[in-house]
């Protein structure tokens, strides 16, 4: 039976060499790079199909200092969505996930790379997804707290607008560090939930609209291939 960690190696590493079978990701191309525990094992998996002449000129987009730092030690270049070379729009993009629907709707955030993530991914042609089993769930809103980026100044403001959507808000601390969690961005993260499961579309849609929200953690503008690795070592294609 294979560890959690074992799983997401599992999933990055399947996710990573299906898609160059496949034709998906190919020499040249311009790849937007997720954060977190599972992403991060992708980033590695294609690192190692660069050095053994699988891939070569790839474009890497980042969407954290966590991406950027793992990427420029295993030297896979680094641009920005604005640099010349990648103009705004990317070929591929490939990250983890905090939850993920039968619908292949998300949560993302839980790493406080929201923001990033979703400029990122929402500006790429094709998005895969790699999770461990735990990840799968029937619904979404109840269980895994969702992250909501928010200016400081109008926390309070946000909180009454996000308790009238039924949620409850706690204000992410940090760890090793007094005080609130801050992102790249210099941005805080109210985390919510609700007591019944939430429509995530919806509920994205709506949550946007707040003023003082820079961006809320549900994704489902752009439904991606999911590669799920379970415990008994079989991978999960949908």
């Amino acid at each position: 039976m294979l560890s959690q960690n074992e799983q997401k190696v599992l999933a990055a590493s399947t996710a990573v060499d299906t898609l160059i079978d496949q034709g998906k990701i190919f020499s040249g191309m311009k790849i937007g790079l997720g954060t977190g525990s599972t992403a991060l094992p992708a980033v590695k998996r294609l690192a190692e199909r660069i050095a053994d002449g699988t891939l070569h000129d790839i474009k890497a987009v980042v969407t954290s200092f966590q991406t950027e730092n793992c990427c420029r030690d295993l030297g896979i270049p680094v641009y920005t969505l604005n640099d010349r070379e990648i103009d705004g729009e990317l070929d591929f993009a490939i990250d983890g996930a905090d939850e993920i629907t039968p619908e292949n709707h998300l949560i993302k955030g839980g790493g406080a790379a929201l923001l990033l993530e979703k400029i990122v991914e929402y500006n790429s042609k094709g998005l895969a997804i790699v999770a461990d089993e735990s990840k799968s769930v029937p619904n979404m809103g109840t269980k895994f707290p969702l992250p909501v980026e928010i200016i400081g100044g109008a926390r309070r403001a946000v909180e009454k607008k996000l308790n009238e959507l039924g949620a409850k808000c706690v204000l992410r601390e940090g760890v090793k560090k007094c005080g609130p969690v801050i992102t790249d961005n210099g941005n805080q993260i109210l985390d919510c939930t609700w007591e019944k499961p939430v429509n995530p579309a919806e509920m994205e849609e709506q949550i946007s609209k707040i003023v003082g929200v820079v961006e809320n953690g549900f994704f489902t503008k752009n439904k991606p291939l999911v590669f799920i690795a379970h415990s008994d070592g079989k991978v999960e294609i949908r």
